[in-house]
């Protein structure tokens, strides 16, 4: 492996693609910590506080933060980093789906393609904008219920805030463009791995200050405990890579045509299989179902406490905005599960595929081509969500599992399952297999010796 490595820096390309990478993904942290004029950071820093006194932690603040890569509790003009894009990329393929003119351009080929790029980056714009917006509008009327946040406040510091957040943004994601372009691994995904992995000092820092004591602080934990979390987070991750690898193949024969003398003939039987991912949903349905939770639990919260008749939904919001509650956790699950299918409904074409199976001469041994493979592949692909996303919802629910269960820190759990390990271990493979295929072509070994890495969907 370490052999693997070093053969990485002898390919002049893959080399330049590495520098290059790691030199804006040091521009994209460096603008993750600019903050935005006008702010008082004393004031902001105990709006912060309070936040977390109230609504516990591990809710939406600390979320964000996390993917934001502590852009938020700075309140940097890059807090909302590619995440625009990221929402307008999902919504644009969610209206795909539904959406017969989007459909079609998906279909024309990179033409079509570049298109439907191009309506991404104009709803992304309309998304930061907005987002911009709603972040000034807040830190100006006093968020989180802490009295003045800005020096300032006024239209000025709105414009200033929406005109500075929006740019910022912008650039994030034209230089994630070039990480894809010039550097090595897809860029949005590139740069959300590397906001989270910015948290992983401070979660080694509260681990160590948790097991070992820090700064005159006495250890809370025995180190027993956290061997036996390592053992867990090893375990953790390797089903975390198994289950971003899993594939379920689906035998495929077809007739291999070949042309003579102005005919077609055919040449013989090939069979071939068709790869369902078992995450075939990826990260989405654990992004959907986290805010879904978070905002509309805040909103319950804010009812008064002196309107009587409203009680029941105060305390229900209460419940439903902590991470650890049984609530929380029974509607976080169901959510997920939700999500699985509903993504797999939407994004799954099993009609489509077995059309063109039926055109290209091919079919599924024991399946009769046309509606009865459709069928078999629609359940097949049902059976198969099932499995990945009961596994995902395991993975999802550990680092809550964890905080409610030994009082874990919310930085350490976050990096024991959930969205940011999903995205770290997703991310990374993607990366390797780049490497990998430029070292084969070079006729360097890879980094197995059995077998190929794969990306993700």
């Amino acid at each position: 492996m370490l052999s693997t490595f070093a053969n990485v820096f002898r390919i002049p390309e893959l080399k330049k693609r590495i520098l290059v990478t790691l030199g804006i993904v040091l521009i994209c942290r460096l603008i993750s910590m600019v903050p935005i004029p006008g702010v008082d950071w004393k004031a902001l820093q105990d709006a912060l506080a309070h936040a977390r006194e109230t609504a516990g932690a591990g809710g939406l603040m600390d979320w964000l933060n996390v993917f934001s890569g502590g852009a938020i509790t700075r309140c940097a003009v890059g807090t909302l980093s590619i995440w625009p894009y990221i929402s307008a990329s999902i919504i644009i393929q969610l209206l795909t789906a539904v959406i017969p003119t989007l459909g079609r351009l998906s279909r024309e080929g990179e033409t079509g393609r570049a298109t439907i790029a191009q309506y991404t980056r104009y709803l992304a714009i309309v998304i930061c904008v907005f987002q911009a917006g709603a972040l000034a509008g807040s830190l100006q009327a006093g968020a989180f219920g802490q009295g003045r946040i800005v020096t300032s406040p006024g239209v000025s510091f709105i414009l200033m805030t929406i005109i500075s957040v929006t740019s910022a943004s912008l650039f994030v994601m034209w230089l994630a463009d070039q990480i894809t372009q010039r550097g090595i691994g897809n860029g949005a995904s590139m740069i959300i791995m590397i906001n989270i992995t910015s948290r992983l000092p401070v979660a080694i820092m509260e681990a160590w200050q948790r097991y070992f004591g820090l700064g005159g602080v006495e250890a809370e934990r025995n180190w027993v405990e956290l061997a036996l979390l390592l053992l867990l987070g090893f375990g953790v991750l390797m089903g975390t890579v198994m289950l971003t690898q899993g594939l379920r193949k689906v035998p495929i024969h077809s007739t291999r045509r070949s042309t003579g003398s102005g005919r077609a003939f055919s040449g013989g039987m090939q069979q071939t299989y068709m790869p369902l991912r078992v995450n075939y949903t990826g990260v989405m349905p654990v992004i959907f179902a986290g805010p879904l939770i978070q905002f509309p639990a805040g909103a319950l919260k804010m009812i008064p406490a002196h309107i009587t008749w409203l009680s029941g939904l105060r305390k229900f919001g209460v419940l439903l905005a902590e991470p650890t509650s049984l609530l929380h956790l029974t509607v976080y699950a169901l959510l997920i599960m939700f999500f699985a299918f509903f993504w797999v409904a939407t994004q799954f074409n099993a009609v489509q595929i077995s059309d063109n199976l039926k055109r290209d001469g091919s079919y599924v041994p024991g399946i009769r081509p046309g509606r009865a493979t459709a069928e078999y592949l629609d359940a097949l692909m049902t059976r198969v969500t099932l499995i990945g996303g009961t596994v995902l919802l395991i993975i999802a629910l550990l680092p809550q599992l964890l905080r409610g269960l030994i009082n874990m820190p919310w930085e350490m759990a976050s990096f024991f399952g959930g969205t940011s390990l999903l995205i770290i271990v997703g991310v990374a493979l993607d990366t390797l297999r780049q490497m990998e295929s430029h070292l084969l072509m070079r006729n360097y070994d890879g980094f197995l010796k059995h077998g190929r890495l794969r990306g993700r969907k």
